[in-house]
């Protein structure tokens, strides 16, 4: 199994991606953090992170997915060509799933990778009138969209955005895994041994 690619920058959202990145963990799929710099990085929660690697680093050989999480101030990330030149790679690549959540399609749009493929996103209808580099003419008002190998989402659909990501890289879960609590338990279901976890 190929490696996934996890994007970080400032005030990225993590409560967005973090379905995901879960599901890649239970099945075994490794995550190498990148950022255009190791300087340490807020996210818009406050958690200081700092990732595994350079975007400079990043070998398109050993990897099958990249994730961009959304961001609470856009702009100033849309300015880092770090973060632009490492995108443009991937124009016209349909080998390799990208994930882009709430904002971070304005990142794929700035990069050139949104021309020819419909997408959603939380972006808000002012900025699609200032910035005429975001193709308003591809928007598809849905919670998630899949166009090839580009998923986009809005930030509230962060579970199926999970599924939706994690299935295209042929992770095997429901749709509705992250659906919530929908029935009753007994005492017993709820009663946890350590003996369950190496059960076949």
């Amino acid at each position: 199994m190929k490696k996934t690619a996890v994007l970080i920058y400032p005030n990225f959202s993590m409560y967005e991606i973090s379905s995901l990145t879960a599901l890649f963990w239970f099945h075994g799929k490794e995550m190498i953090v990148f950022a255009s710099s190791l300087s340490e990085i807020k996210t818009e929660d406050g958690f200081t992170l700092i990732a595994d690697k350079l975007l400079s680093d990043f070998n398109r050989e050993e990897f099958d997915c990249i994730i961009l999480p959304g961001i609470s101030d856009p702009f100033p990330v849309t300015e880092d060509e770090e973060v632009i030149r490492f995108l443009k790679r991937f124009i016209g690549d349909e080998d390799i799933v990208i994930g882009a959540i709430s904002s971070s399609p304005m990142l794929l749009a700035k990069a050139g990778l949104l021309k020819d493929k419909k997408y959603t996103s939380g972006i808000l209808e002012e900025t699609f009138e200032e910035f005429k580099y975001l193709p308003k003419e591809n928007v598809v008002r849905k919670p998630v969209v899949k166009d090839g190998n580009l998923i986009t989402a809005i930030g509230f659909a962060f579970r199926e955005f999970a599924v939706a990501v994690a299935q295209s890289v042929g992770v095997d879960c429901p749709d509705k895994i992250f659906q919530g609590v929908t029935r009753e338990y007994t005492e017993e279901e709820l009663t946890f041994y350590q003996s369950d976890m190496y059960k076949d």
